[in-house]
């Protein structure tokens, strides 16, 4: 008689503000026509929820392969988020130290 693993795997709750759907991803993909922007977003505020911390060290190659978007269209998108104040533009993420903070402008106190 042969046993069977049973695994299960705990799905972690990921809340999105309404604002994000509401107000950015038309913004994002509609206004400014950049929906790689959109994901690359969703994909680090993903992970600043999960470290439970503004910050994320994620490379640019981990975002890419993680969104299924080429590196430079990562850059792209980079770029334009911390022009929009989405991502802090005063840190720099280097290959050493890959760090981005992202922001919340819209649920500031």
């Amino acid at each position: 008689m042969a046993l069977i693993g049973i695994v299960i795997i705990a799905m972690e709750r990921f809340q999105l503000d309404p604002y994000v759907v509401d107000v950015l991803m038309p913004d994002l993909v509609g206004h400014d026509r950049r929906p790689a922007t959109f994901v690359v977003y969703l994909y680090l505020l993903r992970q600043a929820a999960r470290s439970r911390r503004d910050t994320v060290s994620v490379s640019l190659q981990t975002i890419a392969t993680k969104t299924g978007l080429s590196k430079s269209t990562v850059q792209t998108a980079l770029r334009h988020l911390r022009r929009r104040k989405l991502l802090d533009p005063a840190l720099a993420a280097t290959v050493s130290a890959p760090v981005r903070r992202v922001l919340r402008p819209w649920a500031r106190s």
